[in-house]
């Protein structure tokens, strides 16, 4: 009888060697690493937007559109659904590592190196994506959900052109994180415009005007139903946030003499003149950069945050009637504050959960408390690497980053998704010029990840390159003159006395 005591380690070896079990050992790894990034998280780091966001959605307070609704409507359903707060920590875990799988798989697939493949997981792991990984920010939320539809995206490319429904099942799919995107981050939409134009081409390698109607179409309707959709179940306090943007101009560029003199021409109350003036006097002295509504402004507590709001028409006034006429302090303020995101970054890590002083604690949030030398141990491994390797931290580096993707001419599979990385990239992050309020590491947090996932897609191309090279020399036939068997020595010469010795002798 023939033996069969080798047959299934000889199995496993060939399926091994076959790499047919790669794919399913990637998504063990990515759920062993997601797991335990959320049990370092546990139950999520909460700045104190976070923790206003938390009291919203277990109803201490109303809801407000200061931040996103989306989010707190999210939170809820979640929380209703698990009675968990850290579900939703989880739930950014989980939506970071399933995409990473989705393209650590595909990079497996085309590239057939493990090494690379890993490559893509360890991207959760990297200092500068896995520091706000558990962080509930509507910053994290934009950025995950844009990975999300970039994986989606290059899952589509690869289906056969008969998968027709397939194809626009996975449109909508990617729509929907687009759509979540936009509503989770108000300045977010440059951002996305570049990931949809890469989704449609990934479905439809080359879309015709109907098909981009229709595309256009989708997003557009699944975005403004939703948004109505969150407003009638949530019933947002308008807050008018933008309201920010002329005030941090204004107390900025100009004296508090101008200010006095620019509120009454907008008729503001003798109030709201003396407020701004003496805010634009603590700004100057305290040389406070930006961000003036928290750090200088003397707020009243018992309006919160929709006093500022109450006063946005007068501000758009002022800012009408004076930037136009201080157009170079203006310009000069603005590429201050935005130099300082570039180049002095702060906020690489967020300790734990920032409560505001006088807010009441949550008792679920008491009753989860963070896990200390976790946090520690996290505290040290991200911070090490901002003093070390300063450069993974800084805007700069992410921005002339996403102009070489932009401006450079790609070639190979992913030329298309490398430039339009770079654009969403570029265009979200020159958004900030005019608008930024403070120099914080997480609104570079989308270019930083889009950035890494870029350089891998390089390294892909190089190595699928180099694997379609060494195929086609292997199947290249050898066109060298067949040595007869015979052949005793490579001289000519004693080539040429051997061939002597074998000819006839005539008579």
């Amino acid at each position: 009888m023939p033996r069969t005591t080798g047959r299934p380690a000889t199995t496993l070896r060939s399926t091994w060697q076959s790499g047919t079990l790669w794919p399913w050992c990637l998504a063990a790894i990515a759920v062993c690493c997601g797991y335990a990034v959320a049990t370092v998280f546990h139950p999520g780091y909460l700045s104190s937007d976070s923790s206003d966001q938390l009291r919203q959605t277990l109803g201490i307070q109303p809801v407000t559109d200061w931040h996103p609704p989306v989010m707190v409507l999210l939170w809820r359903v979640l929380i209703h659904t698990t009675g968990a707060i850290s579900a939703m920590a989880a739930l950014q875990a989980a939506v970071l590592w399933g995409s990473l799988w989705v393209l650590a798989r595909l990079m497996w697939k085309k590239t057939g190196s493990r090494g690379l493949s890993l490559a893509v997981l360890a991207v959760g792991l990297a200092p500068h994506v896995m520091n706000f990984t558990g962080v509930v920010w509507k910053d994290v939320h934009m950025a995950y959900a844009l990975l999300a539809a970039l994986a989606i995206a290059l899952t589509a490319r690869d289906l056969p052109a008969s998968r027709t429904k397939t194809r626009w099942a996975l449109l909508f799919l990617g729509v929907l994180f687009l759509a979540y995107a936009v509503l989770v981050r108000k300045n977010g939409f440059p951002a996305v415009i570049p990931v949809f134009v890469l989704l449609v081409f990934a479905i439809w390698p080359t879309p015709g005007r109907r098909r981009w109607l229709a595309a256009t179409g989708i997003l557009v309707a699944v975005t403004a139903v939703a948004s109505i959709g969150v407003s009638a179940a949530t019933s947002p306090v308008a807050t008018r946030q933008y309201s920010q943007i002329p005030l941090d101009d204004i107390v900025h560029v100009l004296t508090p003499a101008q200010v006095r003199d620019a509120a009454e021409v907008a008729g503001a109350s003798a109030d709201f003149r003396d407020r701004l003036v003496k805010t634009t006097a603590t700004c100057q002295k305290r040389k406070v950069a930006a961000d003036a509504y928290f750090q200088c402004y003397p707020r009243d507590p018992s309006r919160g945050v929709t006093e500022l709001g109450s006063q946005a028409d007068v501000l758009v006034r002022m800012w009408m009637n004076e930037m136009p006429k201080h157009w170079k302090g203006y310009g000069e303020y603005r590429l201050q504050v935005f130099a300082k995101l570039l180049f002095q970054g702060n906020l690489q890590f967020q300790n734990g959960t920032d409560i505001e002083p006088g807010i009441r604690q949550p008792a679920q949030l008491a009753n989860a408390p963070i896990n200390e030398p976790l946090k520690s141990a996290l505290q040290n491994y991200v911070t090490g690497f901002a003093r070390d390797t300063p450069v993974l931290f800084q805007g700069w580096f992410w921005l002339a980053l996403a102009l070489v993707l932009t401006l450079r001419r790609w070639t190979g599979r992913y030329a298309r998704e490398l430039r339009l990385l770079g654009a969403s990239s570029v265009l979200y992050m020159l958004a900030y010029l005019p608008t930024a309020p403070q120099s914080n590491y997480r609104y570079i947090y989308w270019p930083a990840l889009a950035g890494t996932i870029a350089l891998l897609l390089i390294a892909a191309t190089f190595m699928e390159r180099r694997r379609t090279a060494a195929s086609a020399a292997a199947e290249e036939p050898d066109t060298r003159p067949a040595v007869p068997q015979n052949h005793r020595t490579t001289d000519p010469e004693a080539t040429t006395a051997e061939t002597r010795e074998d000819l006839p002798v005539s008579g």
